[in-house]
């Protein structure tokens, strides 16, 4: 049996518990290279134990709405960024922590432009670009030991919009 959800537009007052959303909303903070490049300054909290940030590319398949969601996972360790290469949206998905499990799971969709940083310990959907070429810049911590825990549900959730 199958339980729905419909994905909402992604903004920072829904995602707020959950993490960063980045864009270019509003004024730029300042201008910078002779007034020709806005700079939208400090749009993500990074946090990362024992380690250090790295920069890695993920080039995921597109995927389809709707969409089967089994599984999401956490990183207890540190924050994670997923930043697209491209002006196209992508679905997210995120879920609160219930005593160690996942909460009933929220999906986004983004609008093209925005990127979103998953905060620690974040119960989150796999990367799941919407369209080709599904490219994304991942900042996330690089470190010793194990970063990531799954939980796979009972019973599937699916969403769609």
């Amino acid at each position: 049996m199958s339980r729905s959800i419909v994905a909402e537009p992604l903004t920072r007052e829904a995602f707020a518990g959950f993490g960063d959303v980045l864009d270019t909303a509003g004024e730029a903070d300042k201008l910078i290279n002779q007034g020709l490049c806005g700079r939208y300054h400090d749009r993500a909290r990074l946090d990362f134990a024992d380690a250090r940030a790295g920069v890695s590319l993920f080039k995921a398949e597109p995927r389809s709405l709707p969409l089967k969601l089994d599984m999401v996972e956490r990183h207890p360790d540190g924050s994670q960024c997923f930043i697209p290469m491209s002006m196209d949206g992508f679905l997210v998905v995120v879920a609160g922590d219930e005593g160690g499990k996942p909460g009933t799971p929220r999906a986004f969709l983004s609008a093209p432009g925005q990127a979103v940083n998953f905060h620690r310990g974040t119960w989150h959907g796999v990367l799941t670009p919407l369209v080709a070429p599904g490219l994304f810049a991942v900042v996330d911590r690089i470190g010793e030991g194990p970063n990531l825990e799954e939980h796979w549900f009972e019973a599937p959730y699916e969403i769609k919009t």
